[in-house]
C-alpha cells in the first residue's frame, strides 16, 4: 500500500469518539477504520473516554481522557480537556471528525480564525438516528432525540462538511450538497471473521438449525416477534434454536420469555467485539428482523457485514438497509414482512433448504469482500480529500495569489 513520501506530510485527523471505547459493543467502525486510515498514511488520533493515556483496544492505539460518570459533566470535562490539545496543534491538524454529542462543545472552534489559510476543518459524521419508538420513549429519550435533530440542523449550517453512513441518511437529514463530502458504511474485518467461520459445524439431518442475533436487544428491533416465530416453526415440525447476545430495553422480557422455551431460545450478555467471530462460528444463520421504519431504512447494520464475513446465510426483513447491501445476493432468506407470518415463511424456506446452507455461506463470504473496513477507510479518505479540495478552492478565492 502506498505510503506518503518523506517530503509529503501526512494528513492529521482528530477523531473524537465520546464513549468508553473498550466497552463499546459497536466500536468496530471507529477502531477498524482508524487502523486502516493509518495504513493509508494518515496520522489519526482516536480520542475516547478512559483512564488518561494511550491504550491499545483490539490492536488499535486510542488516546483516552478520564471524565466523571455523570452524563453532562462527563461530556463537559471530556471536551474541555481535549480542546487545549487541539489548540496546541491548531496549525498542524487537518480535520476534526465528530458526532452530534461533540458538536455543541467543539463548534466554537469553527469560529476561530475563519479567514486563515490553515485551520482544522470540522466534520460531523452521522451513523444513526434516534431509535426509540414514540410509544415507549421516556422523557430522556425525547430530549436526546430533539437534541440530535437540533445538532444535525446546526451542522448543516456551521460544520465545514459532513459524512454519513448511507446516502439515505444524508437525504433524511437534508444535508446541503456542498456540505456532504461523502458516505462510508460499516464493514467487516475478513481476516478475523473468516478464520473462525471456517471452523463452523453445519447441521446434520437430526440437528437444529442454529439462528443467531448479536446487537441491541431493544423493543424496536422486533426480536420478541421473531422469538414467537421460532417457536411456531418448531411447533409445526421444524427444528430451530435461537441465540441472542446483547443488551437493551427489552432484554429482561426476552430473558423471561426464553426461560419458558426449554432451551430453544437463549439470551446472553453483551460480549467484547473480539469474541464475536467465535460466537458467530457456533451458528448457521444470522438474523436481522428489523421492521420497515425510517430509522432502520437509512442505516447500515454492522452485524449484516459480520454475518457475511463469518460465512453464514442471512435471514432478513426486506427493507432498504438490507436490500441496498445484499441486492440480488443468493445467500439471504427474505422475510417480506416483519410480522410472524412473513418471518415464518422465511424460516420455512431455511428449513427446506437447510442442506444448502454451507454453499450459501460461501456465497456470503465472497460478497463480504466488497464491504471490508479497508474499503470503508478508502471512502472516508476520499470524502475528506474531497472536502480539502473544496476548502482549498474557497481559500484561494479569499486569498488570491499576488500578481508578480
Amino acid at each position: 500500500m502506498r505510503q506518503p513520501s518523506q517530503m509529503q506530510k501526512p494528513h492529521w485527523l482528530i477523531w473524537v469518539y465520546p464513549t468508553k471505547i473498550a466497552n463499546e459493543f459497536n466500536a468496530a467502525p471507529q477502531l477498524e477504520v482508524t487502523k486502516e486510515m493509518r495504513n493509508l498514511g494518515w496520522k489519526v488520533d482516536l480520542i475516547a473516554f478512559g483512564p488518561d493515556g494511550k491504550y491499545m483496544a483490539e490492536g488499535v492505539e486510542v488516546l483516552c481522557v478520564a471524565s466523571p460518570d455523570v452524563y453532562l459533566f462527563r461530556h463537559l470535562f471530556f471536551h474541555m480537556r481535549i480542546i487545549p490539545y487541539i489548540l496546541r496543534n491548531w496549525r498542524q491538524i487537518d480535520a476534526i471528525l465528530i458526532n452530534q454529542v461533540s458538536l455543541p462543545w467543539l463548534i466554537p472552534l469553527r469560529l476561530l480564525d475563519p479567514f486563515s489559510k490553515k485551520h482544522p476543518l470540522l466534520v460531523m459524521d452521522t451513523r444513526t438516528v434516534p431509535m426509540e419508538s414514540k410509544e415507549r420513549s421516556t422523557l430522556k429519550d425525547k430530549l436526546r432525540g430533539r437534541f440530535s435533530f437540533l445538532m444535525n440542523r446546526l451542522a448543516n449550517i456551521l460544520a465545514d462538511g459532513q459524512t454519513t453512513i448511507t446516502q439515505r441518511m444524508s437525504d433524511l437529514l437534508r444535508i446541503p450538497p456542498r456540505k456532504l463530502w461523502g458516505t462510508w458504511a460499516s464493514g467487516v474485518n475478513l481476516d478475523i471473521f473468516l478464520s473462525d467461520g471456517q471452523n463452523r459445524c453445519w447441521p446434520g439431518p437430526n440437528d437444529p438449525v442454529q439462528l443467531i442475533y448479536i446487537g441491541m436487544l431493544n423493543y424496536e428491533r422486533n426480536l420478541m416477534t421473531f422469538c414467537r416465530t421460532v417457536l411456531e416453526a418448531n411447533r409445526q415440525g421444524m427444528n430451530f434454536s435461537f441465540l441472542m447476545y446483547g443488551d437493551g430495553s427489552e432484554k429482561q422480557e426476552l430473558q423471561a420469555f426464553a426461560s419458558q422455551t426449554n432451551g430453544i431460545i437463549k439470551v446472553f450478555e453483551t460480549v467484547p467485539h473480539n469474541q464475536v467471530p467465535k460466537i458467530l462460528a457456533q451458528a448457521h444463520v444470522g438474523v436481522l428482523p428489523f421492521p420497515d421504519e425510517m430509522k432502520f431504512r437509512v442505516s447500515s447494520p454492522i452485524k449484516l457485514f459480520e454475518y457475511m464475513g463469518s460465512g453464514m446465510p442471512i435471514l432478513a426483513t426486506k427493507i432498504t438497509c438490507h436490500t441496498d447491501v445484499i441486492g440480488s445476493g443468493d445467500y439471504v432468506y427474505w422475510a417480506e414482512n416483519s410480522d410472524l407470518e412473513g418471518m415464518l415463511k422465511a424460516l420455512e424456506k431455511v428449513w427446506q433448504e437447510r442442506f444448502t446452507l454451507p454453499a450459501l455461506g460461501q456465497n456470503a463470504r465472497v460478497a463480504a469482500q466488497e464491504f471490508t473496513y479497508i474499503a470503508a477507510a478508502k471512502r472516508l479518505n476520499n470524502a475528506l480529500q474531497y472536502g480539502f479540495s473544496i476548502h482549498r478552492a474557497e481559500t484561494e478565492k479569499m486569498h488570491p495569489h499576488p500578481i508578480l
